[in-house]
């Protein structure tokens, strides 16, 4: 799976992760992009293949998408202002939506190339040197994305873990490559080189694909996963005094939301209610990192009323 760090890449600390934020991280991987499209253009220039050719464009989408995110990582950090006042938090998910576009675009640019190689194949020339190079940018972006993947979750970076996710597919197809072209080399078997070459398209596609689905049901207010609600309800339960109901969960880029009703007895004061309440908005945020709780009260003996309101009026 795409998701699996290389077992020989050295395990990233908390405190470090903690200072690889989201932009020095995308600003490394536009380092890493341009230094990987110098690397595969030479390994395509050298060998004439059109597997690495669909190698060295999917590179060009790297650092398309690093840039895009870099953007959107910087504006989702903006505070809430008179036009935002829920914040920017959701621009991440137009840097993973726009990233899956460019895998889509690229893929159909690399199938178009590889069926055109494959009505006329063509021989491979200096392939030694052309892999080691296309090896040495996969050790390149292999190393990038562990570090990326493990501080998106750290940071709850949407951004960030989009482009991991696309390195990591990099990674993985670049190998194909290799050993697809390795064969090539050694039965000279001309048309397996664009058969990889469309393998390699259809397995970017798909991540493509992908990655826009996420980024669409980020945009449609999709709820917290299920682990997630899982921690909100417990919490909720180590408060006996109240009864809640009417939870409902959403996720905004970094940020996390959650809206209930908290049902207490009629004749508490107003104080105590409020400070209760303040309690259990402490407790929330303490289980679920990120999270922004929004907590109507309400006396015991109104909920009935407030359903029947609610199916009346769904809008």
């Amino acid at each position: 799976m795409v998701q699996r760090p290389c077992a020989t890449i050295p395990r990233v600390t908390t405190p470090l992760l903690d200072r690889l934020t989201p932009r020095r991280l995308l600003q490394a991987s536009i380092a890493v992009a341009l230094l990987t499209i110098g690397l595969k253009t030479a390994a395509w220039w050298l060998t004439g293949s059109v597997g690495l050719l669909s190698d060295a464009l999917e590179a060009l989408v790297n650092l398309a998408g690093a840039s895009f995110g870099l953007l959107m990582v910087t504006i989702a950090a903006r505070p809430a202002d008179h036009d935002h006042p829920y914040g920017h938090h959701k621009a991440e998910y137009f840097s993973s939506g726009f990233e899956g576009v460019l895998i889509v675009v690229a893929a159909v640019a690399i199938i178009w190339a590889a069926v055109a190689r494959l009505l006329e194949p063509q021989p491979l020339q200096q392939l030694d040197l052309g892999l080691l190079l296309t090896l040495l940018s996969t050790a390149l972006n292999a190393a990038l994305a562990t570090v990326m993947l493990r501080a998106s979750r750290r940071h709850r970076s949407v951004a960030l873990e989009g482009d991991a996710r696309h390195l990591f597919t990099d990674v993985w197809t670049s190998v194909g490559v290799v050993v697809g072209i390795a064969i090539v080399g050694f039965t000279g078997w001309l048309w397996l080189d664009p058969v990889v070459a469309i393998l390699v398209a259809l397995n970017i596609l798909r991540e493509g694909v992908r990655l826009v689905w996420r980024a669409s049901q980020g945009l449609m207010d999709e709820a917290l996963d299920p682990d997630l609600q899982a921690t909100i309800e417990r919490t909720l339960a180590g408060f006996a005094s109240a009864r809640f109901d009417h939870i409902s969960t959403r996720k905004a880029g970094q940020r996390r939301f959650v809206d209930l009703h908290m049902h207490l007895p009629a004749t508490w004061p107003l104080g105590r209610a409020a400070a209760l309440r303040a309690e259990v908005e402490q407790a929330l945020m303490q289980a679920v990192p990120g999270l922004r709780a929004s907590i109507q009260l309400l006396p015991t003996n109104v909920e009935a009323l407030a359903v029947e309101q609610d199916e009346k009026d769904p809008m």
